[in-house]
């Protein structure tokens, strides 16, 4: 496989330039008939998870709230949440800069307009804050990783793409974290993925050494048959490959992978795979995967990172029924205040071309999957990316004339319908008292809020229904479908839609001078730096 210079895209992008979206799937079966024997006594693991930040169950630049991360939600609905097993990360907002709580302390502290001659004394009190938090994990209560005996069920990792899963171990993690420097002028939390991947992987007795991957942990979660059967897990969720694209946003630069993409090291140089290099990896997954004994298992496809608010389109779009605009850059530019010679971005042309590999990627997960069900296995198909594409409100729901004949707008639960002002996709923000746009996106622009999370959840909930997986009440009796999502419950937890930081208003200019003064994005989301 010939290496390029690493600015040029795949021909196989090129060539796709100019064609129209791809149709989501709607049939998790993909048509393929498996036939299900007698399911037997019910496995031990009802639900394992193996992912990046979307499973983690990241939001707003952090993982913290991994009680409310999609898994979670599932295990809760399946009467099965206290015995679902996640890592935890408290203290300080969690890992690695919790940009929720960050906003609420300077609100607290200097109310909600940061005025010029509050500046100075603001730059102090953020990066005091900052200290505290790195002070927190690198060297205070945060720093002693507790010892898992029992291997976690949400077995997913921020930051964390395909070459991660099939390599990365507790070991490879404790190495990688270098003796913590306490820098007052570049502040943050030294080697945070890393840290928080000790909090998931297993140690003590389970692993002692430290040389399970994520893939080997479920596979010995498989392994286990207590109380008979074929089967440790029941359902095997795994959602992965986000990573392998969304560093073009968050960075707004587009490196194609080239030599090195399979090497834990020299990979961080890529913000974005070849698909080819995607199949490549991905084949390596599905074949471990095939080795762990869930008697269902459902992949998920990657999302557009491109719709993203993080990325925020400028200029309006390129044509008159084009999903692009000609520039992508961050959300607190706009029109007016956007120059291309000045501020960082991404093109029209370039975000197609992302686009256009990750509808390649989720080609390849397709094809994994009906070969699966071809071969008598249980695999389905979730179609997350059709699902982000029907709730894009600048692609295609403010743009009649953007959308493909196979388009519908998603229809939101009731209790989230009922919210005022409507919920959507651009970037949060308050009008000091109450939430005055968006509300599926967290403060970091990339990952869901509660709300969000629990859309994921309804979906994939869909998908093992279809599986003929049972979710019982409290007292262990069946429910009857149609199983639902308490959404009222995430509503009540879902703080960034009661009511998000009052200093963050519609021009984001809090987040600007974070970016500006602290390098916030950097801190936060930068996760191969």
């Amino acid at each position: 496989m010939a290496d390029r210079t690493s600015d040029r895209p795949p021909e196989e992008v090129v060539a796709g330039r100019g064609l129209p979206p791809r149709e989501p799937v709607t049939d998790p079966t993909l048509g393929v008939p498996v036939d299900r024997p007698d399911q037997g006594r019910e496995p031990p693991h009802r639900l394992v998870t193996i992912g990046d930040s979307l499973t983690h169950g990241f939001q707003s630049g952090a993982v913290f709230n991994t009680d409310l991360s999609y898994p979670a939600i599932i295990a809760h609905e399946l009467g099965w949440g206290p015995r679902f097993r996640f890592p935890v990360y408290p203290g300080y907002g969690g890992l690695p800069l919790n940009i929720e709580l960050f906003l609420r302390e300077l609100r607290e502290r200097f109310g909600k307009d940061l005025d010029w001659w509050d500046v100075p004394l603001a730059l102090f009190h953020a990066r005091r804050f900052m200290d505290e938090v790195e002070d927190y994990w690198e060297r205070g209560p945060g720093s002693v990783v507790p010892q898992i005996d029992a291997i976690n069920h949400n077995l997913s990792v921020y930051g964390w793409d395909l070459r991660d899963v099939l390599e990365k171990t507790a070991k490879n993690c404790r190495d990688a974290i270098a003796t913590p420097t306490d820098n007052l002028l570049r502040q943050g939390v030294e080697n945070n993925g890393d840290r928080a991947a000790l909090r998931v992987l297993p140690s003590g007795s389970v692993d002692a050494d430290g040389t399970m991957t994520l893939l080997e942990a479920a596979r010995r979660l498989g392994e286990d048959r207590t109380g008979g059967g074929d089967h440790g897990i029941e359902t095997l969720i795994v959602f992965l490959g986000a990573n392998n694209a969304l560093q073009t946003v968050t960075q707004l630069e587009v490196k194609w992978s080239g030599e090195g993409y399979d090497d834990l090291r020299r990979k961080k140089d890529y913000t974005v795979w070849d698909p080819a290099h995607f199949r490549a990896e991905l084949g390596q997954v599905t074949a471990r995967v095939g080795q762990i004994a869930a008697r269902h298992v459902i992949w998920c496809t990657v999302p557009h990172v491109t719709i993203a608010p993080l990325a925020r389109g400028i200029a309006g779009k390129t044509a008159t029924g084009s999903r692009y605009f000609p520039y992508y850059t961050r959300p607190w530019l706009d029109d007016r205040t956007f120059s291309p010679v000045l501020h960082p971005h991404l093109t029209g042309q370039q975000a197609e071309d992302v686009d256009r590999a990750i509808d390649l990627y989720n080609e390849a997960i397709t094809d994994h999957v009906r070969t699966a069900r071809r071969g008598g296995a249980d695999w389905y198909l979730m179609d997350t990316a059709g699902l982000l594409d029907r709730l894009a409100s600048r692609r295609y729901i403010e743009d009649v004339t953007a959308r493909p004949a196979w388009w519908r707008p998603y229809q939101l639960p009731p209790q989230l319908d009922a919210l005022t002002p409507k919920l959507s996709s651009r970037f949060l923000a308050s009008d000091g008292t109450r939430r005055a746009e968006g509300g599926l996106f967290s403060l970091d622009g990339i990952h869901p809020t509660t709300v969000a999370y629990g859309i994921l959840a309804q979906e994939l909930i869909n998908v093992m229904l279809t599986a003929g997986v049972e979710f019982r009440h409290p007292d262990g009796s069946v429910r009857t479908a149609p199983v639902t999502v308490d959404f009222g419950r995430l509503v009540r937890r879902d703080t960034l839609v009661n009511q998000p930081p009052a200093n963050l208003d519609s021009t984001l200019n809090v987040l600007a001078w974070a970016q500006s003064s602290l390098d916030l994005l950097k801190r936060t989301l930068y996760f191969r730096v």
